[in-house]
């Protein structure tokens, strides 16, 4: 028999689009390509409306136990504080943003995962054909490098592509994508902590560029600094020099548990759809990741893909539902794209008379409450609140 879905990629969204299903009924495998969690913490920040999305399985309450929620977020330039934005109204249930490592997130969405069906979640695949006939999707697998088993193939009613930036589902069905590059940089890693605020995200936007810290379960801190070119082999001690000398703070180099450099693109693809399969997160929509909203956007993709999916597999498929579907989440990438670009905007190098000028502009949207709370609306994606 057919199964039901097909999730490709067992990342944070693939993950929980399956844990959503599971519940609801359907059968569903994932295949994805690692055989173990990648430890370094990766994708940290849940906003509000992804993290009520998440709820929907009852694991908020084991998220946020297990994270750090950020209740502001404080600008500071040369030394002196700029302005606070406070997120203690921009949610009823969730009125802050978590920050979370990625590998806990997706080992608590594997466990529910686990627990709707054991055998849901196959390691070390990855997808070398796809073919569609109408009715049904066939896949066709093969153990990645290093791993144990032989092809596989499977059918079923619906595929699901959640295999990231690089999707092979998405080239391998041809769907065409529109990428944009950036002059951005940026080398980041996570450190012990010392003299911050434990619920505060803390931006400097200093004149050689920004630089961003963001609070971490365990005692560690995120430093994220902007650079003019890419990185190429920097360390902890560079990142430690960086951070200290736009900022006063030195993190301490043999504390450093992460470190890691990118610079920016994004990726849109303009159709998602394609009959009964269909695109979501990264590989529909890679965004730069300032700013924290990629991941969440996917989760939000699942959240309002996985009632239609339903419908389809009992009979009830409605392509207007899905081309209304793929158009909002679309809409959606965009704003992203833009938040992220003005996010990006903001964390370049200005000469001295406009980094003075760009603070005292920050330094009144702060003293402004109404203005205030709709930029910490923007910046937690609370468009995105109504599913």
């Amino acid at each position: 028999m057919p199964l039901d879905v097909v999730i490709v990629g067992g990342g944070p969204v693939g993950l929980y689009l399956a844990a959503v299903l599971l519940r609801r009924g359907l059968s569903v495998r994932i295949l994805e390509r690692r055989l173990t969690r990648d430890r370094h913490s990766r994708a940290i920040g849940i906003h509000p409306p992804a993290l009520a999305a998440l709820d929907q399985l009852g694991i908020a309450p084991s998220l946020v136990a297990s994270g750090v929620p950020i209740r502001t977020g404080q600008a500071v330039s040369r030394g002196h504080a700029v302005g606070t934005m406070p997120f203690s109204d921009i949610s009823g249930g969730f009125p802050f943003v978590l920050s979370l490592p990625q590998h806990r997130t997706e080992q608590l969405l594997e466990e529910q995962v686990a627990a709707a069906d054991s055998g849901a979640l196959l390691k070390g695949f990855e997808v070398e054909g796809v073919a569609s006939d109408g009715g049904h999707v066939t896949i066709c697998a093969r153990p990645a490098p290093g791993a144990p088993g032989s092809e596989q193939t499977i059918r079923a009613s619906m595929l699901v592509a959640a295999d990231g930036a690089r999707s092979t589902v998405r080239d391998l069905m041809g769907f065409p994508v529109r990428r944009k590059t950036y002059p951005d940089h940026y080398l980041m890693g996570d450190f012990a902590a010392s003299g911050l605020p434990d619920d505060a995200a803390v931006l400097f936007l200093e004149g050689d560029g920004i630089v961003e810290s963001f609070p971490l379960p365990g005692g560690l801190r995120r430093w994220v600094v902007r650079l003019g070119r890419p990185a190429g082999g920097a360390g902890p001690d560079d990142l430690a020099r960086l951070v200290a000398d736009r900022t006063g703070h030195r993190p301490d180099p043999a504390s450093n548990t992460m470190i890691s450099a990118f610079s920016v693109r994004s990726t849109l693809a303009r159709r998602t759809v394609a009959g009964n399969v269909v695109l979501i997160g990264d590989a529909a929509h890679e965004i730069s990741p300032i700013g924290g909203q990629g991941m969440n956007l996917g989760w939000l993709d699942a959240r309002d893909l996985a009632p239609l999916m339903v419908r389809s597999v009992s009979g009830r498929h409605d392509p207007a539902a899905y081309r209304s579907f793929e158009d909002r989440r679309f809409r959606a990438a965009l704003r992203a794209r833009r938040q992220s670009e003005i996010n990006m905007l903001l964390g370049r190098p200005l000469p001295a008379p406009a980094l003075a000028l760009r603070n005292s502009a920050i330094r009144g949207a702060a003293a402004w409450p109404a203005l205030n709370r709709w930029v910490a609306r923007r910046f937690t994606m609370q468009q995105e609140a109504a599913g």
